[in-house]
């Protein structure tokens, strides 16, 4: 087996080591989530802006090479009636001038591109802002450089009268007219070249200001395409035609009229590469925006995309950016509205619009306070109360949602949740009542006092207030009940009431409670039969040494304030 051969070590790793630079480079410039502050330092600029020179005279050289041999082989083939040999190529007598002449082209479309190219990269390298003009020149640049072009094939022609030592009208014209076509392929496939080792320059160009209308469209890229691919090669071959019928030019020779064939060929190799090139170019923006849309899909509302392009697609860069930046405020004030108001309203609101909207529905509500609250706030930090709230109302909240509640308000030092609206559960009073009994196990955990009260019900739950403001609330008997057994509850050893309507409300859940009698609450002219949680109830039950040494202290305190009482009065009576 034949092994390929592989070139030195050194010059491999070389080779590698500069497309592995440029293509970090460019791939960090390209990635959908990168903005010009990633280039802070100016010898990462340096670099971004060395290889982009490098590519951009490598391309120039390569371009003009290649498409000077075609038009060197497409003369030569003219003038010799299709025969192509050894005597009519490198022996041929002008073979030294139309060399001259393509190193002349290709050494000035370096030079006189490199140095139109020299002022943006400059701007680059310093990472000042850039202005309206400046924006504008990183814009031309593909135009610039096509002039560049334009200009050394013009001066390639000069160059070739110059140098030729049998110069004709005949072979004068005959070489005017190649060159230009060759000009006008070779310009073509540099405007792509130049954008694309432009894109840099244009994302830091672009960035505070990018492109809302079209420069350079995908019309004129369509135009290159066919310009190189069908254009040159078509009147090419109309003006062998032609200059065959005039007598500028011989008849083919032989069976194989090999000047069209080779013009054919021709014709092919450069479609195919002006195909590629700007199919890569339509492509590169198009790629990036398929995958930041799928980011956005998966909710990455952070991601954009490089604006670098200043057709169309550079517009629709500059659209998605848009549309992505309204996506993620819009995302951020929902989530801002849904902490003041809660998911379940805000997801409402979003759904049903503006407007005055409500309902009767049977709830449950459950109102949790502190007691002693403003004994609290006088006797240490506003911040450490602050904090010590925020404890409280994290573990209501989480609570709350644990069984599908809804805590409808923080006011100060106590919080009110709802069950049943306006998200609909299968028993809003057992969910109230198992939230109920499990809050007063979280809340065990804090240093500080606090009454629960659960109550069930039908009550109004929408909107209230006024056109212009006004917000979710539940109004109605269950509310005021729930607050008036949390007054109670905080003055009881057991922390926590439900009313009856609750009880008889909950199904499996009332077999977690138990009556402690009747009361008459605040407000109401009826008494309510009070339950608390069984498993609270059985552990004041079983007393500790605290509760021991309580009922031992309780009988003396109270013989010892009789005394003192009886006192006073006994002297009295004296």
């Amino acid at each position: 087996m034949v092994r390929p051969r592989r070139r030195p070590r050194a010059e491999d790793g070389s080779r590698r080591g500069l497309r592995a630079r440029w293509g970090a480079a460019w791939g960090r410039l390209r990635a959908p989530q990168w903005h010009p502050p990633s280039l802070e330092t100016t010898s990462e600029r340096a670099r971004v802006a060395k290889w982009a020179t490098a590519a951009a005279a490598l391309a120039i050289s390569i371009t003009n090479s290649v498409v000077g041999l075609e038009t060197f082989l497409l003369v030569q083939l003219a003038f010799d009636g299709g025969e192509l040999g050894y005597d009519t190529t490198v022996r041929a007598p002008n073979f030294p001038a139309v060399v001259v002449a393509i190193v002349v082209g290709t050494v000035i479309n370096v030079v006189l591109g490199l140095a139109l190219f020299k002022p943006q990269l400059r701007w680059f390298v310093d990472g000042t802002p850039a202005d309206q003009s400046r924006r504008r020149a990183v814009q031309r640049i593909p135009m610039t450089q096509v002039f560049a072009t334009l200009i050394a094939w013009t001066l390639a022609v000069i160059s070739y009268a110059l140098a030729a030592s049998e110069l004709t009208p005949r072979t004068v014209v005959g070489v005017a007219v190649a060159f230009a076509l060759a000009g006008l392929s070779s310009s073509c496939i540099t405007y792509v070249f130049a954008e694309r080792a432009a894109r840099p320059l244009a994302v830091v160009a672009l960035h505070d200001n990018p492109a809302r209308h079209v420069m350079h469209g995908v019309r004129s890229r369509m135009i290159a395409v066919w310009a190189v691919s069908s254009a040159v090669p078509m009147l090419g071959l109309l003006i062998i035609n032609g200059g065959r019928w005039m007598g500028m030019l011989p008849p083919a020779r032989g069976p194989i009229d090999w000047t069209t064939v080779v013009l054919a060929i021709v014709g092919l190799a450069a479609g195919a590469r002006v195909v590629v090139l700007i199919g890569r170019a339509i492509a590169d923006p198009l790629i990036d925006l398929r995958r930041s849309v799928e980011r956005v899909d998966r909710g990455d509302l952070s991601v954009r995309v490089a604006v670098y392009d200043s057709s169309e697609l550079g517009v629709l860069q500059h659209g998605f950016n848009e549309m992505v930046s309204g996506l993620d405020e819009r995302e951020r004030m929902r989530e801002l509205f849904a902490k003041h108001v809660g998911d379940t309203v805000a997801e409402l609101a979003m759904e049903r619009g503006a407007g005055m909207h409500g309902t009767n529905a049977l709830v449950g509500v459950l109102f949790v306070d502190i007691a002693g609250s403003t004994r609290i706030a006088a006797q240490q930090d506003p911040r450490d109360t602050v904090a010590l709230l925020n404890r409280f109302f994290t573990i209501v909240a989480e609570v709350v949602d644990g069984h599908s509640g809804f805590v409808n308000k923080f006011e100060g030092d106590a919080a009110l949740a709802v069950f049943g609206v306006p998200v609909a559960v299968d028993n809003p009073a057992a969910a109230a009542l198992a939230a109920g009994r499990e809050l007063a196990v979280r809340l065990g955990e804090l240093p500080i006092g606090w009454g629960i009260g659960v109550s069930f019900g039908m009550a109004f739950a929408g909107n209230v207030g006024s056109e212009r403001r006004y917000e979710y609330t539940v109004i109605g008997n269950p509310v005021n009940e729930c607050a008036r057994l949390s007054e109670l509850a905080k003055r009881s050893e057991v922390p926590v009431f439900a009313s009856d309507a609750a009880i008889e409300a909950a199904d499996d859940e009332a077999g977690h409670w138990e009556s402690v009698g009747a009361r008459t609450l605040r407000g109401h002219g009826d008494p309510t039969e009070v339950f608390v949680p069984s498993a609270l109830a059985r552990d004041l039950t079983q007393p500790g040494v605290p509760a021991v040494l309580s009922g031992l202290l309780r009988p003396a305190r109270r013989t010892m304030l009789g005394g003192l009482i009886r006192l006073p009065l006994h002297l009295w009576g004296r």
